[in-house]
């Protein structure tokens, strides 16, 4: 897992960076502050036995060991691989001299001339860079030169401040007045002075085109709109307004579409819907079904918006529905006379059965068929009464025939009661007449 990590942190740190950090701001001068720990000890230890001794033994110098202090860099960057730094530093250590020994600490003074040998440009969150150089010091009264060799690393986490981290190994030139020893830094840098700024000549503005149709506001009658030269730098007409100029519209007096080149969407049997929209393009029809004709189920010549009985065929003098026969009629009728009830009551009497059976017969022979019956009463009693009676008989007729196996939702039943005379109920025959049961045959509600 801690590999996983490292994997990530290192990758992070080497993708470009991509927020707004200015390149220039690196090239300026910088100043900077570090914190150092010069280490005498591991490489007296490493010329005593050997680097590899050191690194088996892990003999490398405590941190009690070292000896820290404080230095002030200069930076200025030179090209996008190569910084120079120049540094003067101090630190309080009892310097280890070659033959001579002194009593307690002093001052050494430190100064640096490098340059960083950076991998990777200004680009990136994290630079490694080699560094070399030259440099000289001062401890007490005595003076000496080193070459400082070493690797560090340069982190632009900011946008006009960078953090670095050198170690180097400084190797004497000056055999008697200097040592071997590493010296570990880590500091923070920030630009100085500021970015030359370059004076831009503004151009003389160019001569006005609104539009910017490249003609002229002084030459373009259409200033506003981009037009073209050839209509003085007015758009090409669209005089159907169908937003297809007429250049490219074969019917540039008719509004039309794109993809007939201007033109209207055709209309072959020209029902006013156009083909695309049009299901039968060959065939005159209504828009509610699409372009095609009203359908025509019992292909009777009836369309089914007209036809009452559209699945069955019949002329269109019954609405579509077929003609009921005279002798049918005439069948239904007398089973109607024949009805005859209980005195007072809604109960049928056995004499109705062969009447009623006649008609389960002809609606069987006929399932298209509805059969209607009404029930009528004398003036003989209250008005409540004869409704109520002429209700139920009709009623009782339909439920006869429903047990005789006909659809109930086939069959209506209504009482009207003394309402609908058809004789003088003063007399006995007419009442006779008036109490009486209807019943109709029809295809249609």
């Amino acid at each position: 897992m801690k590999k996983i990590i490292s994997a990530i942190i290192a990758l992070y740190l080497l993708v470009p960076v991509s927020y707004g950090q200015k390149e220039d701001h690196r090239r300026q001068m910088a100043v900077g502050i570090s914190f150092f720990l010069n280490d005498f000890v591991t490489p007296d230890r490493i010329r005593t036995t050997s680097l590899s001794q050191v690194i088996s033994d892990k003999k490398f110098a405590k941190k009690s060991e070292m000896t820290p202090g404080l230095a002030i860099t200069y930076f200025k960057g030179l090209s996008n691989h190569v910084d120079f730094a120049g540094s003067i530093g101090g630190s309080f250590v009892n310097y280890p001299m070659p033959g001579k020994s002194f009593a307690g600490d002093n001052l050494l003074l430190e100064g640096t001339a490098v340059v960083n040998l950076k991998m990777t440009t200004e680009q990136y969150w994290v630079q490694p860079y080699i560094t070399v150089g030259v440099g000289g010091h001062k401890y007490k009264s005595y003076y000496g030169t080193f070459m400082p060799l070493g690797l560090g690393l340069k982190f632009n986490f900011f946008d006009e401040a960078h953090l670095f981290i050198t170690s180097t190994y400084r190797v004497p030139v000056t055999i008697e007045t200097s040592n071997y020893h590493l010296q570990h830094s880590i500091g923070i840098a920030g630009a100085i002075g500021k970015k030359k700024e370059v004076k831009v000549i503004e151009p003389p503005p160019p001569p006005p085109d609104t539009d910017g149709d490249g003609i002229l506001d002084s030459d373009d009658k259409c200033p506003t709109v981009r037009g073209l030269a050839k209509y003085q730098g007015c758009p090409v007409p669209d005089t159907d307004k169908d937003g297809i100029n007429d250049e490219e519209d074969k019917c540039p007096a008719v509004p039309g579409v794109a993809r007939f080149q201007g033109c209207p969407v055709p209309d072959t049997d020209k029902d006013g819907i156009n083909d695309e929209e049009d299901k039968c393009p060959a065939v005159f029809g209504v828009a509610r079904y699409q372009g095609c004709p009203v359908p025509d189920q019992d292909s009777d010549g009836v369309n089914d918006e007209d036809d009452k009985c559209i699945t069955i065929p019949g002329p269109k003098e019954n609405f579509g529905c077929p003609v009921i026969a005279e002798e049918v009629k005439k069948r239904v009728d007398l089973a109607a006379k024949n009805i005859l009830f209980v005195t007072g009551s809604a109960k049928l009497q056995t004499k109705s059965y062969k009447g009623l059976d006649d008609v389960v017969q002809i609606m069987k022979d006929s399932p298209g068929m509805s059969l209607a019956i009404d029930g009528h009463t004398d003036d003989v009693g209250t008005d409540e009464n004869n409704q109520t009676l002429s209700d139920n008989r009709a009623a009782s007729v339909k439920v006869y025939l429903v047990s005789k196996g006909i659809d109930e939702s086939r069959i209506t039943s209504t009482g009207h009661g003394e309402s609908m005379p058809i004789a003088d109920n003063k007399t006995a025959a007419g009442r006779q007449q008036n109490r009486r049961s209807e019943m109709k045959l029809s295809y249609y509600k």
